[in-house]
């Protein structure tokens, strides 16, 4: 009885180890309403976009003010806007050959934000 205990009681414990061991990736989930309730709210590039940008686009070394990649500063509305209407922004962030970041794509919840800004026209507030 006690080696069944024993093997009963590894048997748990691995099977809980594993489970909370898996490198499964959890995404962000967009904000549908803008955390005003009614569902319907417009993507803005204050509300929603402009975090996005500063914190995957706009950094040093990539597209901040200073020096930017490939002489594109994405670092105000009317640069990104540009940059998402007239260039390839939203086409590169959602590339698997050629992603930016270049370090992988972001999130699919992040990457929809994105999207949904564009399909709400590029609003700016």
């Amino acid at each position: 009885m006690k080696k069944l205990s024993l093997s009963l009681l590894f048997s748990v414990s691995f099977l809980l180890f594993y489970s909370c061991s898996t490198s499964e990736t959890i995404e962000p989930t967009p904000d549908p309403d803008n955390g005003n309730g009614n569902g319907n709210a417009k993507t803005t590039y204050v509300a929603n976009v402009k975090t996005i940008i500063d914190n995957s686009c706009a950094t040093a070394s990539c597209h901040d003010a200073t020096n930017p990649t490939a002489g594109l500063p994405l670092t105000n509305y009317t640069q990104v806007k540009n940059a998402a209407q007239n260039g390839n922004l939203i086409a590169r962030m959602n590339s698997t050959a050629n992603p930016m970041p270049q370090s992988g794509l972001l999130p699919t919840a992040t990457r929809a934000i994105i999207d949904k800004w564009k399909t709400d026209g590029f609003l700016e507030n």
